[in-house]
């Protein structure tokens, strides 16, 4: 089986063709650094995301908030529904990790702004 793929890792956004067997890949050809064989193995295989959302503070205001890590993509709606739980109060500073190990993926959840 293949998969065609843009790579996102750098501007240069190469044609990938990603051949799958017994999955895993097999075979990945289109890249032009070895940037591009690695997204397209994780992307085939066990594709991740950074998460970027806002969570709602305990006096209602908005807070860009992400995960400082990418997670499997398949933990983006659980580690959603553990964002929409939280409620960070102020003051809040850029980098703050207000969610240890958020879901259980690894990954901490913090502050993309500060607000006071």
């Amino acid at each position: 089986m293949a998969v065609n793929l843009i790579c996102i890792e750098c501007p240069r956004g190469c044609e990938l063709r990603v051949e799958i067997a017994d999955g895993g890949v097999s075979g990945v050809t289109g890249n032009f650094c070895p940037k591009g064989k690695l997204y397209a193995e994780t992307e085939c295989v066990r594709p991740t995301r950074v998460l970027t959302t806002t969570a709602r503070m305990a006096d209602g205001r908005m807070l860009p908030v992400k995960t400082a890590r990418p997670i499997a993509k398949d933990k983006l709606f659980s580690v959603m529904a553990a964002v929409n739980r939280l409620l960070p109060a102020p003051p809040v500073v850029i980098g703050q990790i207000l969610a240890e190990n958020i879901s259980g993926t690894g990954a901490n959840l913090v502050a993309a702004a500060a607000k006071n």
